[in-house]
């Protein structure tokens, strides 16, 4: 059975809560990823990890060297930082990467802070 939309992301959600604690904040953005990567699968969540975003220009697919840090559930982008704050910049690559692999949701998980509820991004394409 396909999970709700909201259901999915509270789950991935609850995911990267139980990572950054166990982990705290400081470590590389792929220490965070490979353990995101393992506490989805223990919750039986689908993801891919390091999935190339092409980009479709005039009727060519483009390969740019653009990698979405985890998409799930072929549905969902998870766009993965650990930088002091989270810039504009950073939606405006989330968005980006929604647009043109087709998805409508992404979550942005900055996990250089002290509580990741205050490092997360909800965003709908």
């Amino acid at each position: 059975m396909e999970l709700l939309e909201r259901e999915l992301t509270e789950r991935i959600i609850g995911a990267a809560i139980e990572v950054h604690r166990e982990l705290g904040a400081g470590l590389l953005e792929s220490s965070y990823r490979a353990c995101l990567m393992r506490e989805l699968s223990l919750n039986r969540i689908r993801a891919e990890c390091e999935v190339a975003v092409p980009v479709a220009y005039k009727g060519l697919r483009l390969d740019c060297g653009f990698r979405a840090d985890i998409i799930v559930e072929d549905r969902v982008i998870l766009e993965l930082k650990t930088v002091e704050r989270l810039l504009p910049v950073h939606d405006a690559q989330l968005l980006t990467y929604l647009k043109l692999r087709g998805c409508h949701i992404g979550l942005l998980l900055n996990f250089n802070s002290t509580n990741l509820r205050n490092g997360l991004r909800r965003l709908v394409r």
